[in-house]
């Protein structure tokens, strides 16, 4: 398979930001992180001293003898970071950002940058997101083909004719996927704010969220897409200064309820402008998650 995709989000990663991705995806989203278990189907990890109701099968007898105290070894089992993209493909997605990059492109690029951090790691990737009839999950997998085959069909989905709710991309895995994931929500200003609370509670429940805002155009750019409007901004529009004014006030209102909802339920999220900030934004959305967890 041609890696299109993850090619271009590999030149969009400097040899500098990328030993600095390694380094800070390795404290948030580190793929292999240590939960310790007792018991001998897990992977040795160190000795200790013997404390009572340990198993006494778990005795090293060798280490024991030579040291004349009881030891016990101590497992440990490897685990893996679940990510599910959860794409927004509704028609909205063709418009402009604010930097005048396709909505689409940068969601392509914002999630991928993030499957691609994690599968450095080892750690499965997923997606699902709604077609203009129904939903396409892909299963959680490794590797960069599986990446790259998700973001190619994406791009194919998000369509004039797409029409789709995020709600239903939501309801469907709430409904069918029993793995604990991390959801990387990629959507924008007016999908972010239509997600349901009743989807947001039952999915916090068994999964972690953290959402990207993929910008919205301002308004004296041309490829405006009106919220709530289903349509085009019409160009002569664009250069009204009392209608400029009130869509930017407009947007401001409806930023501040999206910071509200997602605080109101405990969501990191960030917006992303244009390509060449997806990577800073996206660790420092990392690194805040890391200390919010610490």
């Amino acid at each position: 398979m041609r890696l299109k995709f993850i090619s271009r989000i590999r030149a969009n990663v400097s040899n500098r930001q990328a030993l600095h991705s390694k380094r800070a995806t390795a404290n948030v989203l580190d793929g292999s992180y240590k939960s310790v278990f007792k018991g001998r189907s897990m992977n040795f990890d160190e000795l200790r001293e013997y404390v009572p109701g340990d198993d006494i099968k778990d005795v090293d007898w060798k280490a024991s003898a030579r040291n004349r105290k009881l030891f016990i070894r101590e497992y440990v089992a490897e685990k893996k970071h679940n990510l599910m993209l959860v794409l927004d493909t509704n028609a909205r997605m063709l418009a402009d950002s604010k930097g005048l990059d396709e909505k689409r492109d940068l969601a392509i690029m914002s999630a991928g940058t993030m499957a691609y951090f994690v599968e450095k790691h080892g750690d499965f990737v997923g997606a699902t997101y709604a077609t203009a009839t129904s939903i396409d999950h892909f299963p959680l997998k490794t590797g960069l083909d599986n990446i790259e085959l998700i973001l190619e069909s994406y791009f194919r989905e998000v369509t004039e004719d797409n029409h789709s709710d995020l709600n239903a991309t939501l309801d469907f895995i709430v409904k069918n996927v029993r793995r604990r994931m991390i959801l990387l929500v990629v959507t924008d200003l007016e999908g972010a704010l239509k997600i349901s609370p009743q989807n947001i509670k039952r999915l916090l429940v068994a999964h972690d969220i953290i959402l990207i805002n993929i910008s919205d155009a301002e308004f004296a750019y041309d490829n405006m897409y009106l919220m709530g409007g289903e349509s085009y901004m019409p160009e002569f529009f664009a250069v009204d200064k009392k209608v400029r004014e009130r869509a930017a006030a407009n947007r401001l209102s409806a930023m501040q309820s999206l910071t509200y909802k997602m605080k109101q339920y405990g969501i990191l999220f960030t917006s992303i402008d244009s390509l060449d900030e997806i990577e800073r934004k996206l660790l420092a959305l990392l690194d805040r998650n890391k200390h919010e967890n610490s």
